[in-house]
């Protein structure tokens, strides 16, 4: 390999580097929403994988089965965490399609 194709490739990683943190900020402060129960349970969570709320309907609250409130909110906090690797895993992708790589 060339020192000029050598260069190149440095230069294109810096681009791309520059770009993914430039979409890590973006999906940093994104949120994304999920429920379950038809409703019942909301979570929002942000791109950082943090909860940022949890709401509760009062009905599904029932002092005789705690179990399935908990699996409520299990269901709709592992939905919103999925959205949010989802979205960043399709930015990621994005950014390296065409990515031209020599010898690879």
């Amino acid at each position: 390999m060339s020192m000029k194709e050598l260069n190149k490739l440095f230069k294109q990683a810096k681009k791309m580097q520059n770009e993914m943190a430039a979409q890590q900020e973006k999906l940093e402060v994104c949120t994304y929403e999920a429920s379950s129960g038809g409703g019942m349970v909301v979570v929002k969570a942000t791109g950082k994988m943090e909860i940022l709320s949890v709401t509760i309907n009062k009905e599904c609250i029932d002092p005789e089965d705690p179990e399935m409130l908990a699996d409520l909110v299990k269901a709709a906090v592992n939905e919103a965490l999925r959205k949010a690797k989802e979205a960043a895993e399709q930015s990621l992708s994005s950014l390296t399609a065409g990515l031209k790589l020599p010898g690879f």
